[in-house]
């Protein structure tokens, strides 16, 4: 179990604090660590509702510490109101759905760029000791608006340990794949193809990576106790072929192969190769140092990976046979 003596009496906030990361993060502080007080942060009040009936129905509520907080990353006034007071905030609010993305682009421009600015700016104002973006492995070379937008964002952040160097607020990235069972995942769109008998595939050779919940919630906590401001961490992940994964969850389906739609890549890459010679393993993560050379002394120990060290979905270190889908997927 990680150790969670850093988050004692601290006051943490989490944006878009009601989607598939926020509610599971928001239980496991709640079951494991002895924090002051969570703020949920997001715009829509009835899934705040949703969620507080659940918690309360889980036996897992505590009034005393929860806050649900109505409000838009887009507006920074209200961001500064909920950040007051706030020690750590976890940013996960974003537009993530691709197709609606490429139809709207000025809207996800608004939420996931500038809303990320207006998360930096509220940290530097209330003087929050560490904020760290969640991100996407879509940020790694993009071929869509919500990967560029996602980049974009992982820069902001990065970039704004340059402007905190007297108010000492810590800003960092978690990137990572594909979570299985979130929201809008390939797996939820298998369960609901199931009944039909046939399951749509883009490609026969395409592939992506793979996480549990639980591992994300334990590389975040672990990233946010030691960093020390502009690394972007990256967890250890396998990777499947997106057909396999079919096969394991509808063995009875037929596979339809539709073509790779727009803003799709065949396989995901969670490391560019511009970034190998910054990137260090820390065990549990691969952790890329920033460019701007701020001192991460914790890293100082840390083995360099290789130069032809390559993260992509379709390596054969990482990617793993149909046989051991169950023990990635369950």
């Amino acid at each position: 179990m990680i150790n969670l003596n850093y988050l004692k009496n601290k006051t943490v906030l989490v944006t878009g604090g009601t989607g598939t990361f926020g509610r599971a993060f928001v239980s496991k502080l709640l079951k494991e660590a002895d924090t002051k007080k969570i703020i949920i942060f997001s715009r829509d009040e009835f899934k705040q509702g949703e969620m507080q009936k659940d918690l309360v129905d889980r036996g897992i509520y505590n009034d005393k510490k929860i806050r649900f907080f109505i409000g838009d990353v887009r507006d920074l006034s209200r961001l500064e109101r909920a950040f007051n007071g706030v020690d750590i905030v976890f940013h996960a609010a974003a537009l993530k759905q691709v197709p609606a993305i490429e139809y709207n682009p000025f809207e996800a421009v608004k939420t996931n760029i500038l809303g990320s600015q207006n998360v930096i700016d509220a940290a530097l104002n209330a003087r929050v000791d560490k904020a760290i973006l969640i991100s996407s492995d879509k940020a790694v070379q993009p071929i869509n608006l919500y990967g560029a937008t996602k980049l974009a964002a992982e820069r902001l952040f990065v970039a704004g340990n340059s402007y905190s160097d007297k108010i000492k607020t810590k800003f960092s990235v978690v990137r990572y794949g594909n979570v299985i069972g979130s929201r809008g995942s390939l797996i939820e769109m298998i369960e609901k193809q199931k009944s039909a008998g046939v399951i749509k595939l883009t490609d026969v050779r395409m592939t992506r990576f793979w996480i549990s919940i639980d591992k994300v919630l334990n590389i975040i906590l672990e990233a946010v106790g030691n960093m020390g401001g502009g690394e972007i961490f990256v967890p250890k992940m396998k990777s499947l072929k997106v057909s396999d994964v079919i096969k394991f969850l509808a063995p009875k389906c037929k596979m339809e192969v539709i073509g790779i739609r727009p803003g799709e890549k065949l396989h995901e890459v969670l490391i560019t190769e511009y970034e190998i010679p910054r990137t260090k393993d820390a065990g549990s993560a691969f952790v890329i140092k920033p460019e701007f050379g701020w001192e991460l002394g914790w890293l100082d120990k840390k083995p360099s990976v290789k130069n032809n060290f390559s993260y992509s979905s379709d390596n054969a270190d990482f990617l793993t046979s149909f046989k051991n889908a169950k023990d990635i997927l369950n």
